[in-house]
């Protein structure tokens, strides 16, 4: 599969204009400052293919993304952190909700930031994964802001915060320096 040959598709700001055609869906979440849409343009080799804000909470609406006219990758809202009214708040929450309702994900991809405690939001979102036997990675994003002195702790920190089981995947990432692509790439590859 060639990730280069991406196209945006479709921002979906209402459960009625998700996409059901069948091809399958690797599914970005994570809170708003974790950068999801960074990930996306590296593992697509593309700078602001997916949107990039300085500040968290750009991405607002499920978005879509098609690879090789064969898998999509869906950007979701962030959780936790952003300067947004409670009232979008709740709407992107409901969004989310009905998108994960709606049973399309193939894969999950959790972003975390490879610096801090996962959260409580991000533990919820793992549960979610596991109790619906969705096959997940946890991709820690920011391993280049760590020393490498802190690496092992951090990851041991993430994997037991988040209560992975032995057979749950966690990939150090860095969007901005390009750790972990190829093994990310492989991983979604294998699959797909």
């Amino acid at each position: 599969m060639n990730l280069h040959n991406a196209e945006f598709i479709r921002s979906a700001a209402h459960k009625k204009d998700f996409i059901h055609d069948g091809r399958p869906q690797i599914t970005l979440a994570g809170r708003s400052n974790v950068g999801k849409s960074s990930v996306i343009n590296r593992l697509l080799d593309r700078k602001n293919f997916a949107r990039v804000g300085n500040a968290p909470g750009k991405t607002s609406h499920v978005n879509y993304f098609l690879i090789e006219q064969k898998v999509y990758f869906v950007d979701l809202p962030g959780y936790g952190y952003a300067k947004v009214s409670k009232a979008e708040k709740a709407r992107w929450a409901q969004l989310m909700e009905d998108y994960f309702a709606d049973g399309q994900i193939a894969m999950g991809l959790l972003i975390v930031d490879a610096r801090h405690k996962p959260t409580a939001d991000d533990q919820i979102m793992t549960q979610w994964f596991q109790e619906m036997n969705c096959p997940f990675l946890v991709v820690a994003n920011k391993m280049d802001k760590l020393k490498k002195s802190e690496i092992a702790g951090n990851l041991g920190r993430i994997r037991e915060t988040l209560v992975l089981r032995e057979n749950d995947l966690l990939i150090p990432f860095s969007a901005e320096k390009g750790t972990g692509k190829q093994e990310l790439i492989s991983l979604l590859l294998a699959d797909f």
